[in-house]
């Protein structure tokens, strides 16, 4: 008789120590796609074994401990009867060796065979880059770290990025195979190249978290889940890359975004505007956390860059009582910066927004209007919402409605669009 909970342990295990895993793993077989391969069949083994038997006393140590047992077997098949083989057998229990999977209870071969504490930071970080390494592309970077780094299933990870199963096995069958392809190995990058290569890392957890935050299609505004396991990967970044600043810029902009969840929807997912927000939701534990990341980051001396300016954007409206209350003026310099640094349409748009707050709609409809006449986001409803919203403002209702009109044809998430079109029905 299989016991329920057995399942649910692995489940648990598997999200907390996956990447750790897989990290030991690459390490010790020199082989990246191995090692996942190699993480997965101990995480079968354990679906068959723990509801059966219990759950073991060291979980982790029994999924690494199968893993390598797995990884020798997969040696003798390609007749690797070499160093890494010997090394690898080496740490196995007496007759372990010739019997590969046998006679050692992973139970009680568990502590002989954990990692060595000193390496897991250099593993976990290792992992990350090779995970987002710039030879694969966005989408195989995005569905990479969630599988190897946050531990997702294929099956999690095609309800988080909204595309079917099979897709996301492809996406991580040929990212594995792109990454032995280039011969890309499984290591920290030297210091000399970590700075370029690191941008490739902070870049997928921030597309990760903004779909979380702003779910581009689906029933619901946010998605808690996605944006959750973006922060929850930040967090792990910026222990395990405490020099680098923009990463505590990055942590500081999910923080103090995450922090403003708990308000931005009503009691049936609706979404709440900014300035009917109830400010008293918002979680000031979250808001710390943020503001204590954003001064880690400034006080790197090497003044803000792009993560940290928006995590300043950030902390403007975290800090304030009310929406009239808010430092505009400081946020359309922020933003004026940020366009210097990382020029965008979507930061111009940004920008006009602020600006309408700071001087009126009238000094704002210039900015989106050079937006629309260069043809920016023309697949996008942010534009024609913005716009939209500046002409109404100034009275132009009649012009207004059909820029709020396709912003509701462009919009792919429900609950925004049922707000574009309250929008245009208090038009009249």
């Amino acid at each position: 008789m299989t016991d329920p909970t057995g399942r649910e342990a692995v489940a648990a295990v598997w999200r907390i120590e996956s990447a750790r895993i897989v990290g030991a793993l690459a390490r010790y077989t020199g082989d990246f796609a191995l090692a996942e391969d190699l993480a997965q069949e101990a995480l079968a083994e354990a679906l068959v074994t723990w509801p059966r038997d219990g759950v073991p006393r060291s979980p982790a140590g029994w999924l690494l401990t199968v893993g390598r047992r797995r990884a020798i077997d997969a040696f003798r098949r390609r007749s690797a009867l070499d160093d890494r083989y010997a090394a690898l057998a080496h740490h196995l229990g007496e007759g372990g060796a010739t019997a590969g999977n046998a006679p050692g209870d992973p139970v009680r071969d568990a502590d002989d065979v954990l990692w060595d504490p000193d390496q897991i930071d250099d593993d976990m970080l290792a992992l990350m880059f090779v995970s987002c390494h710039p030879v694969l592309s966005r989408e195989a970077r995005v569905t990479l770290t969630l599988r190897v780094v946050g531990g997702l299933t294929s099956d999690e990870i095609a309800k988080a990025v909204l595309v079917p199963t099979a897709t996301v096995q492809a996406r991580v069958t040929r990212a594995k195979r792109t990454l032995a392809a280039a011969r890309v190995p499984f290591e920290v990058p030297p210091a000399r190249d970590r700075a370029g290569r690191l941008g490739s890392v902070l870049s997928v957890l921030y597309l990760i978290f903004t779909e979380g935050s702003s779910a581009t299609s689906g029933d619901a505004l946010i998605r808690h889940d996605l944006a959750g396991e973006a922060l929850r990967l930040a967090r792990v970044l910026s222990r395990l890359a405490p020099d680098e600043p923009e990463t505590y810029g990055l942590l500081a902009l999910l923080e103090l975004t995450a922090a403003r969840f708990p308000a931005r929807t009503g009691p049936d997912g609706e979404p709440v505007l900014l300035e009917h927000q109830d400010r008293t939701r918002w979680d000031r534990a979250a808001i710390r956390r943020g503001r204590a990341a954003l001064a880690r980051a400034e006080g790197a001396g090497r003044g803000l860059a792009s993560y940290g300016l928006q995590a300043a954007i950030a902390e403007c409206h975290a800090v304030a009582p009310s929406v009239d209350a808010t430092d505009w003026g400081r946020i359309v310099l922020l933003y004026e910066a940020l366009g210097r640094l990382m020029p965008s349409p979507v930061v111009d748009l940004n920008r006009a927004v602020a600006v309408s707050m700071a001087d009126g709609p009238a000094a704002a409809l210039p900015i989106v209007d050079r937006l629309a006449d260069a043809g920016a986001l023309k697949d996008s409803h942010l534009l024609p919402t913005v716009r939209g919203e500046l002409l109404a403002r100034l009275g132009r209702a009649a012009e207004a409605r059909p820029e709020l009109e396709r912003a509701v044809e462009l919009c792919g998430n429900e609950p925004e669009r049922a707000l574009l079109r309250r929008k245009l029905a208090d038009l009249g």
